[in-house]
């Protein structure tokens, strides 16, 4: 059953060298899988810049397509000819002039008026009325004016058009002037009444009609010529040495584009997707080959590996998929996140080289390929440059304006290059620019869900442990007072240590305070949480106590992982005895009972020794620390013998063969313990007995 339930794990470790070469795989695949598949174009081109490749001789004719001004200057002169269209809807006098009629009878009744005469008003008001409609009441749309008095529209009427100014038609107003005017009973009582009336009842028949007319629009701009003039085959395109104007730029755009077009249909797609495998694996191998060379901790770990791979493909699959929604700009992508994110994560060195690999290949899909490798190369050395450790959360901002920095003095430096002159500059270009810095804040929250997800430590989440007020640490202060202020003590010497000589003073801090965290079980059998004067080991074979203590190492390895400490934190539960013994028990032991077969290996420590700089002295520093406290009368010999002897000690025990640490760093944190150690026991020098 346990090696059924286990055989994963069994297989992962058999098969683990295969897994990272099958990630490998499934990366290059992943990318190319949905990169673009039609050909590039060769030749990479600039306004303003000379033409250093050959003489270009068209293979082929193709038009020459209107630069965007002037397809906007001809868009526009096309709309200015287009007028308005006005449709004349005859069905509204014929609903005016029946409720015309009902209430025409109730007026008039209810004014008392002759009843005979009624008849002829009323038709003699509808004829009136009706001559208006036919003619035309006008709705005018203000912005067709465009400030003047009247203008021309054209009128739709039974689908048959016709140009008119508005001045021959009516307006409500010039409608009831008219009709005044013109209705002429004897009685002036019986004129307002129907004046009055027909007021009610004149309304526009002709309206603008929007859909129709943008209709027209759209059919005449769809219409415009997108080109002006041809090249013929054979035609000089551009002679090399000369300076790309606007006439050169032009003819070159559209050669790429009629080229683009035509290889889409010769190429082979296959072919590209083969071009695309060898490019893009190439450089995948070559991040594999550094991390063999120059990075073995995560070549050997396929989590760290497995995230790394992931960034790449994260990037070039934005990259893919903004290509296909055709942004108006590749610049909004946030590649600047990739060196934040890896520097924090790792390092500056594979922070760089990972950029620029992400970049590389980005180059070859991108247009003017050669200013976007510029651009994004400075920025994200700038991001990696102004993000040593990210411990404030102000930094993460700081490092975002000097990106925004970097970008703007590329953005100004190319302009001029390319324009010379302010004047020209489009600065709405640098838009995309500002959007990428704020997309590239989204790090913060990410390397979050990174050291989650594969169990990186990064200096936030060292600063995090460090705080004294965590819950586990409150908890070993609570239980174990002694041991929390041992570990305090170990954490300044080591600190103090590593900053000297070189290393991650923040991890060998968060190191320190959680060495001993399997002291919270058992306290009182550890010497330093024993107040009373008697040890509960008084009562115990030798071999029991040992045990005890050894326990501690385990215990605190339970813990922390029932904590979900980093790896990294639990590596200093780990090596921080090493593999030694437990030299009182075992010499007590020994002394006490001579005649006895010894199991050596029941006093000592599980291990595995210390294998890195901040291991290594932290191990150095709980020993001196420890020791110190047997110390009865400290001064600055006894303290400088016990820090010599203790150093001596682990090198002769071989517990500092896997450490980084040189004969010149001993020698350094030997003065740096013995430094600290004096001003903690408050020992002065007696200047006189130097003299």
């Amino acid at each position: 059953m346990k090696v059924r339930k286990n055989s994963h794990k069994v297989f992962y470790r058999k098969y683990s060298s295969n897994i990272k070469y099958v990630m490998m795989l499934l990366t290059v695949v992943t990318i190319t899988l949905f990169l673009p598949k039609q050909p590039r174009f060769r030749y990479e081109f600039e306004k303003g810049k000379v033409w250093q490749n050959k003489d270009l001789i068209s293979p082929f004719s193709f038009a020459i397509l209107k630069t965007n001004p002037q397809l906007t200057i001809d868009k526009n002169d096309a709309l200015e000819n287009i007028l308005p269209i006005y449709k004349y809807d005859s069905e509204v006098f014929e609903a005016v002039s029946e409720a015309y009629s009902n209430e025409f009878d109730i007026k008039w009744k209810g004014a008392a008026f002759p009843e005979p005469e009624k008849d002829v008003y009323k038709a003699s008001s509808l004829s009136l009325m009706k001559g208006i409609y036919e003619k035309g009441i006008l709705a005018i749309d203000s912005k067709h004016l465009k400030g003047k008095k009247y203008c021309d529209l054209s009128l739709l009427n039974n689908n048959i058009t016709k140009t008119i100014n508005s001045q021959d038609l009516y307006t409500v107003q010039s409608a009831l002037d008219y009709f005044s005017k013109n209705f002429g009973p004897v009685d002036p009582k019986v004129k307002d009444v129907v004046t009055n009336l027909v007021m009610d009842y004149l309304q526009p028949n002709v309206v603008f009609d929007e859909k129709l007319t943008g209709i027209v629009q759209t059919s005449t701009i769809n219409s415009l010529s997108t080109t002006h003039g041809m090249v013929q085959k054979g035609d000089l395109i551009i002679a090399k040495g000369s300076v790309i104007d606007d006439d050169a730029y032009q003819k070159l755009e559209s050669f790429k584009e009629t080229y683009e077009a035509q290889i889409k249909t010769i190429g082979s797609s296959q072919l590209v997707y083969l071009g695309q495998i060898l490019l893009v694996g190439f450089v995948v191998s070559l991040q594999m080959v550094f991390l063999y060379m120059f990075r073995k901790d995560i070549f050997a770990d396929n989590r760290q590996l497995s995230l790394l791979l992931l960034v790449i493909t994260t990037m070039l699959f934005a990259l893919t998929w903004s290509i296909k929604l055709q942004l108006p700009s590749l610049y909004y992508i946030p590649f600047c996140i990739v060196p934040i994110i890896i520097r924090i994560l790792f390092d500056t060195r594979l922070a760089l080289y990972l950029h620029l690999l992400v970049i590389l290949i980005a180059g070859f899909f991108v247009p003017n390929s050669f200013e976007f490798v510029f651009y994004q190369t400075t920025a994200g050395m700038v991001a990696i440059y102004s993000i040593r450790n990210l411990i404030k959360r102000e930094q993460l901002l700081l490092s975002a304006l000097f990106i925004l920095t970097a970008y703007f003095i590329c953005f100004v430096g190319i302009a001029l290059l390319r324009e010379g002159s302010f004047e020209e500059i489009e600065w709405v270009n640098f838009v995309p620019f500002v959007i990428s810095v704020l997309l590239s804040l989204l790090a913060y929250p990410l390397i979050y869900g990174f050291e989650r997800v594969f169990g990186i430590t990064s200096d936030v989440a060292l600063i995090e442990l460090t705080n004294t007020n965590n819950k586990l640490l409150r908890e070993l202060g609570f239980k174990a007072p002694g041991t929390f202020q041992h570990s305090l003590q170990v954490a300044n010497l080591a600190e103090a240590a590593i900053f000297k000589i070189g290393g991650n003073s923040l991890l060998v801090r968060a190191g320190a305070l959680y060495h001993d965290i399997g002291k919270i079980e058992n306290p009182q059998y550890f010497i330093e949480n024993q107040n009373t004067g008697k040890s509960p080991h008084d009562k115990l074979p030798y071999e029991q106590s040992a045990q005890i203590i050894i326990k501690h190492v385990l215990k605190g390895i339970e813990i922390a992982r029932k904590h979900q400490l980093p790896e990294t934190i639990i590596d200093f539960i780990k090596t921080h005895h090493g593999n030694t013994r437990v030299d009182y028990f075992y010499q007590s032991f020994l002394k006490n009972s001579p005649e006895k077969f010894v199991d050596e290996n029941i006093f000592r420590y599980p291990g595995p020794i210390p294998f890195s700089k901040e291991t290594g002295v932290l191990m150095l520093a709980d020993s001196v620390e420890a020791a110190s406290r047997s110390l009865k009368n400290p001064d600055a010999q006894s303290i400088n013998d016990l820090v010599e002897r203790i150093i001596n000690y682990k090198l002769e025990q071989d517990q500092l063969d896997n450490c980084d640490l040189t004969l010149k760093d001993l020698e350094t944190i030997k003065l740096i313990f013995k430094t600290m150690l004096m001003s903690i026991y408050h020992v002065r020098i007696d200047y006189l007995q130097n003299v």
